[in-house]
């Protein structure tokens, strides 16, 4: 008994290729967004000359006695001025105020 193989079609192929370059783009499209508004809120808190933003990692979290849910985002980026690779956390509260957290080597 000899199995069959059967070939997909040209057209199927061009078109889960072209949804994979499609959702390859819209990814790089948004981690480009969040580190430019992360480039932004650092220029507000007071690092004017950096570069080589990374977002590590962004989490949703909630004050047990507020009940009251907010964003920290975990950044690292290197400070021009300082000549130093700093990481930490940025955490976005009420009133859009940012409050930081860095370990700067």
């Amino acid at each position: 008994m000899q199995n069959e193989i059967r070939r997909l079609p040209k057209k199927t192929i061009f078109i889960i290729g072209a949804i994979i370059i499609i959702a390859l783009i819209g990814f790089l499209f948004l981690k480009n967004l969040k580190e430019q508004k992360l480039v932004e809120i650092l220029e507000s808190i007071g690092y004017k000359n950096i570069k080589d933003v990374t977002v590590i990692n962004k989490l949703s979290v909630e004050d047990a006695e507020t009940r009251y849910r907010s964003t920290v985002y975990k950044v690292m980026f290197f400070n021009q001025d300082s000549n130093q690779t700093c990481i930490g956390f940025i955490h976005k509260e009420r009133d859009e105020h940012y409050t930081k957290d860095f370990d700067c080597k």
